[in-house]
């Protein structure tokens, strides 16, 4: 196989997608306009709650609130043996991927990969979702204002992610 062969392979998709269409005789380029002004639509009312999760997620990081937020839940990190440098990483990764990626590089830096705390920070990043993020662009795009169990439940996941992470990597160092 050649070493670009990846790129080729979205040519080939969108030719084949036209192809397709053609023989099975639809209206390709109408399909694409279609679906071009539904996914323009799709922007327009997800961009206040996207707007209103970045404006708070760099509020949080800009103020210093994460900080005292993570003294808050210091206390019951290290009770789960979870190390307190990853908490800032662990309280932003379900408000903000890139937030969160950014403090993940700089444990890596800080501590190493291979350190129990690097580990233990890639675990988290890999076992934890952007769980905020997803249920507000997600039930905003449906028009869904009632979360009920959702946003518990995830949020409830990510905390035992963060907890089991730990354990696993002391279980394996």
């Amino acid at each position: 196989m050649p070493d670009n062969f990846g790129s080729y392979i979205l040519p080939v998709m969108v030719v084949g997608i036209v192809l397709f269409g053609l023989v099975k005789k639809v209206k390709v380029f109408d399909c694409f306009m279609s679906g071009a002004r539904k996914g323009l639509h799709t922007v327009y009312e997800l961009l206040p709650s996207i707007t209103g999760l970045v404006v708070a997620v760099t509020m949080l990081k800009e103020s210093g609130a994460m900080e005292i937020v993570s003294a808050l839940f210091a206390p019951v990190t290290s009770l789960f043996g979870v190390p307190d440098e990853i908490t800032p990483m662990a309280l932003l990764s379900p408000i903000s991927g890139g937030g969160s990626l950014t403090l993940f590089e700089s444990v890596l830096k800080t501590h190493g990969p291979d350190s129990f705390i690097g580990q233990v920070a890639s675990v988290v990043m890999g076992s934890t979702d952007t769980t905020l993020y997803a249920v507000t662009v997600y039930y905003s795009a449906i028009g869904i204002k009632n979360t009920r169990h959702t946003l518990m439940a995830g949020l409830t996941a990510d905390f035992l992610s963060l907890v089991l992470s730990a354990f696993f990597v002391r279980l394996t160092v």
